[in-house]
């Protein structure tokens, strides 16, 4: 396993190459499309221009959009005072600034971070996370979402996130496009547009889930290395493993999260998976489960 070190600066490498791999994917589906409704080379320029603009948004502002979608509101430290102290203290173990903190009020258990580096990070939490585990079980779970900061989990997953819906926005224009616009009037025009036109369609309908995929996939892995750089941080796996079994226990679904914010949470916000899945369900799941995750840990201690 990676140590911290190691991680950050994969983890800076692998946000420039997903974002470059994405915008020649993009690129590359873009000119497949606009051959197939017959746009040429334009629709390729347009899709490479507003794919720039996404990731530009998605890199200043993604912590605010989540944050309003998540209705989360910052934390009084009065209130909030474990929470506020926790974050400070691990802040100076994990060497990194304090990050603002939010508050989600819902009784259901979970928390997130955010944001695009250090200096610019958001840890948030429920009220039923803060009101129902002990000091050292919310110092595990914090430290979690610190190790999310720390190895810039936070801006990776917040690019391939926006990134993501550029490529199932692109293939759903696609599909309406060749359904009421010019590909139907240009059907005729010979077996080579009539290949692209097929090449155009199957890439609509499989890039939103190959990306998709993707993204789940590195959501999963980034789960399973912030939990050992959580305990990195506080040298006591035996706070995180308990805030697991408390977080799997909880089976109330968190009614600000959804499909779209579902990964940036400690713990499936949607409720709806199970520990015992199949290989191929397994690919559907934000985060790997956590009895798979208690093991990983019960080794570390």
């Amino acid at each position: 396993m990676l140590n911290v070190y190691e991680s950050v600066a994969a983890n800076k490498r692998r946000t420039w190459l997903i974002m470059a791999v994405f915008i020649f994917f993009i690129a590359g589906a873009a000119w497949v499309l606009g051959e197939a409704l017959g746009y040429g080379p334009s629709f390729v320029g347009i899709a490479l221009i507003f794919s720039g603009m996404m990731s530009f948004a998605s890199y200043w502002f993604s912590d605010k959009i989540i944050l309003t979608i998540s209705r989360a509101k910052p934390a009084n430290r009065k209130q909030h005072f474990h929470f506020y102290t926790v974050a400070e203290n691990l802040s100076l173990a994990a060497q990194i600034p304090k990050p603002k903190l939010y508050v989600i009020e819902d009784t259901a258990m979970n928390a997130f971070a955010t944001g695009r580096d250090p200096e610019h990070a958001v840890v948030c939490a429920t009220t039923g996370l803060l009101e129902r585990l002990n000091r050292t079980e919310l110092e595990g779970v914090v430290a979690h979402e610190l190790s999310h900061i720390r190895n810039y989990d936070i801006r990776l997953m917040s690019i391939v996130t926006i990134l993501v819906g550029m490529v199932t926005l692109l293939a759903d224009w696609f599909m309406r496009a060749s359904f009421y616009g010019r590909g139907r009037r240009n059907r005729d025009e010979g077996q080579i547009r009539m290949v692209i036109a097929v090449a155009g369609i199957i890439l609509a309908l499989l890039s939103p889930l190959i990306a998709q995929l993707i993204k789940l996939a590195l959501s999963r892995r980034r789960e399973l290395l912030a939990d050992a750089s959580a305990v990195m941080i506080t040298r006591q796996p035996s706070g995180l493993m308990s805030a697991l079994k408390k977080l799997n226990a909880d089976r109330e679904p968190l009614e600000a999260a959804n499909k779209a914010t579902a990964h940036l949470y400690i713990t499936n916000p949607l409720k709806n998976h199970h520990d015992a899945i199949g290989w191929f369900a397994s690919l559907f799941q934000t985060h790997p489960p956590i009895t798979q995750r208690i093991r990983a840990l019960e080794k570390m201690s």
